[in-house]
């Protein structure tokens, strides 16, 4: 297959893919039905990573322009070549946007480097000899000791070490669970609508059905996951994702009993439990049902996405499954990194560094109201109370869509809701802003450039 990536560009390697992939099939250069290659081969021509190109299938799946079936590999879906141009797609990643609010993206300037250091040279000089080999492929004992301790006094949760698997981050995780539960028979899971399409495309990439379930002020709705059929749903109960809704107290009671009664799995997505900023923390949802959750958590947002660390706390019945998943996989995470991590908890060094964090998206939060308030004072701010990003409710006279496009043109990157709706819609008119990685001035001056747009018409 005919693919061109410039290595030279400043647009990322995936980005280039996906606009590549996308134009073959909307001149059906690559016909409806036409399977394409598998990751590894393709991965093999372009010389890139294989996990890159599996990113790139799986959010051209969630756009509709493929289909995988267990069996049938991945094919150009049928009718992609009519499919309407995103705004993303219309509007290639630029590199060097003036300001970007990109979600999901955590302060890279202020990782712990002294205290990363320190922590490294700690475990090479300590560790025994024996640490040095492949090991358990469920991760350091130490580290899962030191892990268990901290989930159970920090989130609330039952958690004991022979049940945590060490991870990669949240998508290899996630995907060690979709594995663990296909083997156990299950065949659709569930996921919250709006929620991150990527997620559900990786579960149908694995050959399972997924449905969407709507979230509303209160959280996931029940009744409607009991309806959906499904044997396990991924949730985000502590600051639902990307919404920022809390999962009412009566809905976590009614989501332990459907898991109990149902024999079901729920996935709850830890992701950005360590900053909350209006509320007492909330309890992981692993300590009301601790048979039925596998918790996930990483240091991709406390810490950085680059040490590729996480964990599973698995409910009792798939730990096994999950760990030969895990060793069929990679035989284990890098060994020192785990080590390293454990003695930075242990250390108390860890649970100072999320203090200062607060402190400074706390300051990131409040530049967001007030820059909001003062310059686009029509603009209603939700999802507040915790993580690094707000949801902005525009104007109804407004089109997101158009709004994102315009403020792209004046060199600032905007998020529109839609991209994270089951079905694409655009109304209500909502954007998804980012402040992790943005200093108060910039996130003042972003919003003074916008300011107009966010005007009603």
């Amino acid at each position: 297959m005919l693919v061109r990536l410039d290595r030279k560009l400043a647009v990322p390697l995936r980005a280039q893919l996906e606009h590549e992939l996308r134009e073959a099939i909307r001149s059906q250069r690559l016909a409806a039905g036409e399977r394409l290659p598998s990751s590894r081969a393709l991965a093999t021509v372009l010389g890139c990573s294989r996990g890159l190109v599996q990113e790139c299938y799986s959010q051209l799946l969630a756009e509709g322009f493929l289909t995988a079936r267990g069996g049938s590999g991945t094919r150009v879906a049928a009718g992609a070549a009519s499919v309407a141009p995103t705004v993303a797609d219309a509007a290639p990643p630029v590199a060097g946007l003036a300001v970007d609010f990109r979600l999901g993206r955590p302060d890279l300037a202020s990782f712990p480097r002294g205290d990363w250091m320190w922590a490294l040279r700690e475990v090479t000089r300590s560790a025994p000899p024996s640490e040095f080999g492949y090991g358990d492929p469920r991760g350091t004992r130490r580290l899962r000791e030191v892990l268990a301790a901290y989930l159970r006094r920090v989130r609330g949760a039952v958690a004991d070490p022979e049940l945590i698997v060490i991870c990669s981050g949240f998508a290899q995780g996630a995907n060690l669970v979709y594995r663990a539960l296909a083997r156990d028979g299950v065949g659709r899971i569930a996921f919250e609508d709006p929620g991150h399409v990527e997620d559900r495309a990786a579960a149908a990439h694995r050959g399972l059905a997924t449905a969407s379930v709507v979230v509303d002020e209160r959280g996931i709705d029940v009744d409607a996951l009991a309806a959906s059929g499904a044997g396990a749903v991924v949730l985000t109960p502590a600051h639902q994702s990307p919404t920022g809704v809390v999962l009412a107290p009566e809905r976590r009671q009614a989501m332990a009993h459907w898991a109990d009664e149902h024999g079901a799995t729920l996935i709850e997505d830890d992701y950005d439990s360590e900053f909350r900023y209006d509320r007492e923390p909330v309890g992981a949802l692993q300590g009301l049902a601790p048979r039925r959750v596998a918790l996930i958590g990483t240091v991709s947002k406390s810490l950085s996405p680059s040490l590729r660390l996480g964990w599973i706390l698995c409910p009792p019945t798939l730990v096994e499954a999950i760990a030969e998943e895990k060793h069929g996989d990679d035989h284990g995470c890098p060994t020192l990194n785990q080590l390293a991590l454990g003695t930075l908890i242990e250390s108390g060094r860890y649970d100072k560094h999320l203090r200062r964090m607060r402190s400074i998206y706390g300051r990131r939060r409040q530049a967001l109201i007030d820059a909001l308030g003062l310059h686009a004072p029509d603009v209603q701010l939700q999802g507040l109370a915790a993580g690094m990003h707000a949801v902005a409710r525009l104007p109804d006279s407004l089109d997101e869509q158009v709004v994102v496009a315009s403020a792209r043109e004046r060199s600032v990157g905007l998020y529109p809701m839609s991209r994270f709706r089951a079905n694409g819609d655009t109304r209500p008119p909502q954007l998804a802003l980012g402040f992790g990685d943005l200093s108060e001035a910039s996130i003042w001056r972003g919003i003074e450039i916008v300011a107009d747009l966010l005007q009603p018409r």
